[in-house]
């Protein structure tokens, strides 16, 4: 395991919504299946015309809420007590200077775009990573400890837009699910797709999907036939609440077609990867889960989180950014812009990479910085951002977000839009109630030139 995984309340990281197989024939993904096709489901997105591909997102969360101050807004001129202990440095964009704390993104500077002035109100945990995943705020005071999910996460809202493609989940995430990452009442059905597990491991294999060793192709069809029997049983009682022109069995088929899927195998399996590849992202955790989100939706998964946490620096933050944790996430980031750059990807996948909050100006007794919604960083990269831009501005002394001001509404609509998704569309609720996608976010208007 690399590096912390909880944050001041405590929280570990768990999946709560898991998504998996439950064996190699067992009910899970396939009920998934049959759920999504039985509920409101919007249609499936397409390819534009002339063969543009679909948009697909890898949105990378530094759970805790990392500090702009060491990472991509410092704050060289301002007192001591505020720009803290690290020198800046320059980057790959003439005039545009980060922290020493992020080296290798500093070298890639002009191939992705820096938002230092998206801010909100909320300091907790729960409601900011809440506000940051959905774009909506909590209806009532969240603690920082809370596993909140008032409104559809944008993973699981993707999901519901464009369904499954070729037999692969529209929405994965790694290694669990974040607090606010689940569907809410869009249904479990539109929840993620967990990968776990360890992928720096040799022997590391993603759950559920690869076919156990003691466990032919052979045998599987032979166990899907004796499940066909046994299922006899019950079609009568299944075909009052499915489609008629839809049965059960290909529910379940398909679920057998993601195990013995060769494009998922091959999608799944990091062994298949170039060696020198995977040495440039790091051989740790974190760094070969974002080479395996590259894999995914190289292969047409439309979302893909990966969680990282361990950024709620209270105490001793200058140690820690000089520390692993950082330099894996720097390296690895950086790695996978310049990866998707070069391999064509970069135009057709949208990397975000944020936390729930920026940390607070004044470090604290304990060379710490606690959390400070009004100010914070997120970086963007691909799908038309601009390369080498810096948006809005935060005050001389990072207090407060400054020049053209965001809000998460403002964020969330303008990933909605980089996804070919409305963000002004009326959800509706299991019991019926209206609910507006984004209320009132207008889009970034500089990640669209």
């Amino acid at each position: 395991m690399t590096g912390p995984t909880h944050n001041c309340a405590g929280i570990r990281r768990r999946d709560f919504l898991q998504l998996g197989l439950g064996g190699v024939l067992g009910l899970g993904f396939a009920d998934a299946l049959r759920g999504r096709a039985l509920g409101a489901a919007a249609p499936a997105l397409t390819a534009a015309a002339g063969g543009v591909r679909p948009v697909n997102c890898i949105l990378i969360w530094l759970d805790g809420g990392p500090s702009h101050y060491e990472t991509f807004d410092p704050k060289p001129d301002a007192p001591a007590e505020i720009r803290g202990s690290f020198q800046t440095i320059p980057t790959a964009v003439p005039g545009t200077r980060f922290s020493e704390a992020v080296p290798e993104l500093a070298k890639v500077a002009d191939r992705f775009t820096v938002v230092r002035s998206i801010c909100h109100k909320d300091p907790n945990h729960g409601g900011g990573n809440h506000y940051m995943m959905t774009g909506s705020p909590t209806p009532v005071p969240v603690a920082c400890g809370a596993f909140v999910t008032f409104h559809p996460s944008f993973g699981s809202v993707v999901s519901w837009q464009r369904g499954q493609q070729e037999g692969l989940p529209p929405y994965v995430s790694m290694p669990s699910v974040t607090r606010s990452g689940g569907p809410n009442f869009l249904g479990g059905k539109q929840a993620p797709f967990v990968i776990d597990g360890y992928p720096n491991s040799a022997n590391f294999k993603v759950r559920d999907v690869v076919l156990p060793a003691d466990i032919s192709e052979g045998r599987a069809a032979s166990r899907r036939e004796l499940r066909s029997s046994l299922d006899s049983m019950k079609r009568y009682a299944d075909r009052l609440a499915e489609d008629p022109a839809v049965t059960f069995d290909q529910y379940l088929q398909q679920g057998v077609d993601l195990v013995l899927s060769s494009k998922a195998q091959a999608a799944f399996d990091l062994a298949r990867e170039d060696e020198k590849v995977r040495e440039r992202y790091g051989r740790n955790d974190f760094a070969q889960r974002l080479l395996m989100a590259r894999r995914l939706v190289e292969v047409g998964v439309s979302w893909v989180t990966v969680n990282y946490g361990g950024w709620d620096h209270h105490t001793k933050l200058f140690d820690a950014y000089k520390g692993d944790h950082v330099k894996n996430m720097d390296r690895g980031v950086a790695a996978l812009i310049q990866d998707l750059d070069e391999r064509g990807l970069l135009d057709s996948t949208l990397v975000v990479l944020l936390g729930e909050f920026g940390r607070t100006p004044k470090v604290n007794k304990d060379a710490g910085r606690d959390h400070w919604p009004h100010a914070m960083s997120v970086l963007m990269a691909g799908a038309g951002c601009p390369r080498g831009g810096i948006i809005g501005a935060t005050d001389a002394k990072g207090y407060a977000a400054a020049e053209k001001v965001y809000r998460p509404e403002d964020f969330a609509a303008s990933v909605y839009a980089k996804m070919g998704i409305d963000p002004n569309q009326i959800l509706h609720t299991n019991t019926g109630r209206p609910v507006q996608l984004v209320n009132n976010g207008r889009r970034i208007k500089e990640l669209f030139t």
